[in-house]
């Protein structure tokens, strides 16, 4: 069986980082992500005593898990046409609300290959939100990773973290 790093190089720093300010704080943070699959809350649990900052994750990849767990109904799946940062922080305020964190992370976008016609639609973009005590926080962000599929996911779950870094830092806009 072969090695792998993981987290990746890439996002480790950012994940210490980011478990070293929730610890100070005495903070907590969960994850609803879509597109990224779990990544941004594996990242965050391969941290020592992650269980004292870490409420629970959500990987809500499909329209009928987001019925199920993100407090969606029928008509937003009627009126669904792909990721936007509306969209990302109703599943950021729900999941913090229903799971009592400090923040929720969020992200939805297009991981590729294929995709749509539509500017969410295009692979490498995601949408991302970070709910807070102060607000919910969003951005807009394209990977530049074309259709890879795997670079693009990891990609979102670093995206994803680094609005929360921000946010902790008190470095993000509403």
């Amino acid at each position: 069986m072969a090695d792998s790093e993981f987290p990746p190089s890439s996002i480790r720093p950012l994940v210490h980082e980011i478990a070293t300010l929730l610890k100070e704080k005495k903070e907590t943070v969960s994850v609803a992500e879509t597109a990224a699959g779990g990544l941004t809350s594996a990242s965050l649990l391969s941290v020592p005593g992650a269980s004292s900052y870490f409420k629970g994750g959500l990987t809500l990849y499909t329209l009928e898990s987001r019925l199920a767990f993100a407090g969606w109904t029928t008509e937003h799946i009627k009126s669904y046409q792909g990721p936007t940062t509306q969209i990302v922080a109703h599943l950021a305020e729900h999941t913090r609300k229903t799971l009592g964190s400090t923040y929720t992370i969020s992200e939805s976008g297009t991981a590729g290959p294929g995709g749509g016609s539509t500017p969410n639609r295009v692979p490498g973009t995601v949408f991302l939100a970070v709910a807070a005590p102060s607000g919910t926080y969003v951005r807009e962000v394209n990977t530049g990773f074309g259709e890879d599929r795997e670079r693009n996911m990891v990609g979102f779950a670093a995206e994803g973290l680094k609005l929360l870094r921000d946010v902790l830092k008190g470095d993000a806009k509403l």
